[in-house]
Formats: C-alpha cells, structure tokens, sequence
C-alpha cells in the first residue's frame, strides 16, 4: 500500500460509548449475598431477569436468603457461588475482604469479578474513608486474584433501596473501573439492567480508592438529609 492509498483510507467511526454488550444470559454471583448490600444487589438483578446466585460462607444462610428473595435466586456457599457464576460481584465487608478472597483465590481464576466493598471506619464523628496498603479494595482484589479480571462498581447504592419492592425505579449512575475497557463494558451493561441505573466507565483500578471513599461523604448527606442519596454524572 502506497501513502497515498493509507491516506485514501476512511478510519473506522469511533465506538457509541453506550453501545454494550448483551449481558442477560450471564450467571451473576453475589458473595455476601446474605448482607444488605449483596441482597439487595441479587433482588434487583435478579427482578431485571438476570440469572443469580447468593453466596455465603453457610450455605444454609444462602438458601434461606435466597428463598425469601424468591425470584429464581439460588444460595450456595461462597465457592460454589464463585464456581457457578460467569460474573461475581464482591460485596462482603471490608473485615473479611481479604480472607474471603484469598480462600477463593482457585475458584475465582478467569472470573469477572466486581468489587463493591468501601473501606470505612466509623468514630463518634460519623464514617471516614481507610486507605488500605494497596490503595483500595479494588486493588487489593486485584493483588490477592491474579488470575481473575478484577473490576470496581456498585458502590453507591443505597441497601434500603435496593431492597425495597415498592421503589420500580434506582436513578443513579453506576461507576465502573478497571484495566480492561471490554470487562467494563459488561458490567456497565449489568449496572443498566436495572430501572433507571445507567453504567459508566470511570477510569481504572488506581482511581478506585476515591471512588469507595465518596461513600464517607454519601453517608453524611443521608444522615443531614434524612435521605438515601446516590450519585448522578451530568453532560453525558
């Protein structure tokens, strides 16, 4: 190919960035499935039609849950839940974080595994962000499962909410970060299965500890306000 023919070349359009993947027949696992984040979590996508599975250390505790969510949702215990699922959403405490990983460390490998959990501490003050030694969950995610594809998102969502059967509508924007722009998308095409939840790309893992630290801040607005506050991005 001559120059003149490589500058004759159209380029290709550039990518709808809202242009995702189909998501609806993945398996979404829900580790700490029994809290109010991860129940939460399960009920919606679960409501949106998604496949779920509820992870917990019992299994028992899992099957209880998952039987009065209803909905199709199955409970397994943590490594049957990770086995099972194509995508695994971590929302257990910050406390048990890294322990729960690294005993998943086998069933995780070459899973998409979202991380929600925010380092928080809570003093006579209200709630103040942690900074763990990686950086944030999302990396210390990253650290302790090499083999898996480790993202960062729902992190700003209000249990409450999540959890109530009344409330058809969650309008709030879903942050996603990661390394690679490809397991972002899915997860932002799982974040808008839900009614009025849009996901957005956010930047990747190194950005991720001001994400999880923001939720310090929502708290605080929640409790002045009397409020289940979340977050909405403008101008796109």
């Amino acid at each position: 190919m001559t120059s003149h023919d490589a500058a004759a070349t159209p380029k290709p359009a550039p990518k709808d960035p809202w242009e995702l993947p189909d998501v609806s027949g993945l398996v979404v696992g829900v580790l700490g499935g029994t809290g109010d984040q991860g129940r939460g979590l399960a009920y919606r996508l679960a409501r949106a039609g998604q496949q779920v599975i509820i992870g917990s250390r019992a299994a028992e505790r899992a099957e209880t849950a998952a039987g009065e969510l209803g909905l199709g949702i199955r409970g397994l215990d943590n490594a049957g839940c990770s086995r099972e699922s194509d995508i695994v959403i971590v929302a257990v405490p910050w406390e048990g974080h890294a322990k729960t990983l690294t005993a998943l460390r086998t069933e995780l490998a070459g899973k998409l595994v979202v991380d929600c959990v925010n380092p928080l501490g809570f003093d006579k003050r209200g709630a103040f962000a942690l900074v763990p030694e990686e950086g944030s969950a999302a990396q210390q995610a990253a650290a302790l499962l090499p083999e898996s594809r480790v993202t960062a998102a729902f992190h700003h969502l209000s249990a409450v909410l999540l959890q109530d059967p009344a409330i058809t509508e969650i309008e709030t924007d879903v942050m996603v970060l990661g390394e690679d722009r490809a397991d972002c998308e899915i997860v932002q095409a799982l974040a808008g299965r839900i009614p009025g939840m849009r996901g957005v790309f956010a930047g990747r893992l190194r950005n991720a500890h001001q994400v999880e630290s923001l939720v310090a801040n929502l708290i605080s607005v929640n409790r002045r306000y009397k409020a289940h506050a979340g977050v909405r991005l403008t101008d796109i």
